[in-house]
């Protein structure tokens, strides 16, 4: 590992020490003022993060399962489920970068930008989708859940480009790599997963998709705990669901890149396909009946 990359992964350990004690200074002022009980994880959240970071390590996705489950289950309000997403996995996340960065090598120079860019459109973005109204957000999560079952489907279906063996991009490729990955880094805030695009996007500019891994995972790693400690001081969350991910999520991240490290995963792929498109149709029918009560009754 090169002193970049130690710099790098220090940096992580050190936002995620930040984090920690951000998310439990927020949480302990509120309790003080909250006159009902702290929410309490529940086995099934941490079940759940352990199972949608296990194979988000091995390249599945996490926030499209779970958002999926959540739905489902009706664990909370619509309008809690990007910012338990950002807060609950933002360590799991984190941890994965560190594995990543520091044993896959990649330009210094493009890792680096692309996580920068990435949360600089996550500080941008969290501010807009904390103030949207519950409908905006299942329209919006609805639409993201749609994009990521056409993400499933092009993955099953040997779709999604090759990929060249470039480790690092130069001049306009990197520009135009900068700024999309900013726009992911946005669009993470309301829910749609950053992985899977951001593997088409190096893949179709010539890079090595394994080049692919420290960068999203960096990406994420960075941008989430900033998303995710303006959720917990917004109080937009599930403390307890949050507080399940993360338990589960860190040991199926350390499971699957430590002992299993790879798995056929193809049958698994079409499950989640099919579950995703039904919660994407569920949350844009919640959103069409909120609209039918919101409008004026006729005269």
């Amino acid at each position: 590992m090169n002193t970049g990359a130690v710099g790098l992964v220090s940096v992580l350990a050190l936002v995620a020490l930040a984090y920690v004690g951000r998310w439990w200074t927020l949480e302990r002022s509120r309790s003080r003022n909250a006159s009902e009980p702290a929410q309490s994880p529940r086995f099934t959240d941490a079940l759940v993060g352990f199972v949608t970071n296990f194979f988000d390590t091995l390249g599945i996705g996490s926030f499209a399962p779970t958002t999926a489950y959540f739905k489902l289950r009706r664990r909370m309000p619509d309008e809690q489920i990007p910012g338990t997403l950002n807060t609950g996995q933002a360590l799991p996340t984190m941890t994965q970068a560190l594995i990543f960065i520091a044993t896959v090598s990649v330009d210094l120079t493009t890792l680096i930008s692309m996580i920068l860019a990435a949360v600089l459109g996550a500080w941008l973005g969290v501010g807009f989708v904390a103030r949207l109204s519950r409908r905006a957000i299942q329209l919006g999560m609805g639409g993201a859940l749609l994009c990521a079952a056409l993400l499933y489907l092009a993955s099953n279906l040997h779709w999604m480009p090759g990929g060249g063996e470039a480790l690092g991009l130069r001049g306009f490729p990197l520009l135009f790599a900068v700024s999309a990955n900013a726009l992911l880094g946005a669009l993470m805030m309301l829910g749609v997963g950053l992985y899977a695009p951001c593997l088409i996007l190096v893949s179709l500019l010539g890079m090595s998709p394994l080049a692919a891994f420290p960068i999203m995972m960096g990406s994420c790693g960075l941008l989430m705990p900033i998303g995710g400690a303006r959720f917990v001081r917004s109080g937009r969350y599930n403390l307890g669901a949050a507080l399940g991910l993360t338990l589960g999520g860190i040991p199926g991240v350390l499971v699957a890149a430590y002992i299993v490290k790879s798995l056929p995963i193809v049958w698994l792929r079409w499950l989640v396909l099919v579950v995703v498109i039904y919660a994407a149709l569920q949350m844009l029918k919640s959103a069409r009946t909120a609209a039918t009560m919101e409008e004026p009754p006729k005269l």
